[in-house]
């Protein structure tokens, strides 16, 4: 098989050998199987818990200090003054480092 003919295996397509016929991937896509390639043991529940990537995260603006919220693939810019340098707000988690 050459190069531009291999097609890498996805999350959707379970079976990992390019041989494998699509009755197969049928099969094991309807059984509750886990995927468990390359050392990850991922199930539908899994993928799930991982988080929502469409959540706003907030930022600060390097010019005017404006909050600015962006998702995933808004253009990195203040809305207010138009500046493209953006901060990270500090999380309001408690984080606790040990020190020796």
């Amino acid at each position: 098989m050459s190069r531009e003919q291999y097609t890498p295996p996805t999350l959707q397509d379970r079976n990992a050998g390019p041989s494998s016929s699509s009755q197969q991937s049928q099969t094991q896509q309807t059984t509750s199987q886990p995927y468990t390639g390359g050392g990850f043991n991922l199930t539908a529940a899994s993928l799930d818990a991982l988080g929502d990537d469409s959540r706003p995260i907030h930022y600060l603006c390097g010019d005017c200090d404006a909050r600015v919220t962006l998702k995933k693939g808004d253009a990195i810019r203040c809305k207010e003054c138009g500046y493209r340098v953006l901060y990270k707000e500090r999380t309001n988690r408690m984080i606790q480092f040990q020190a020796r």
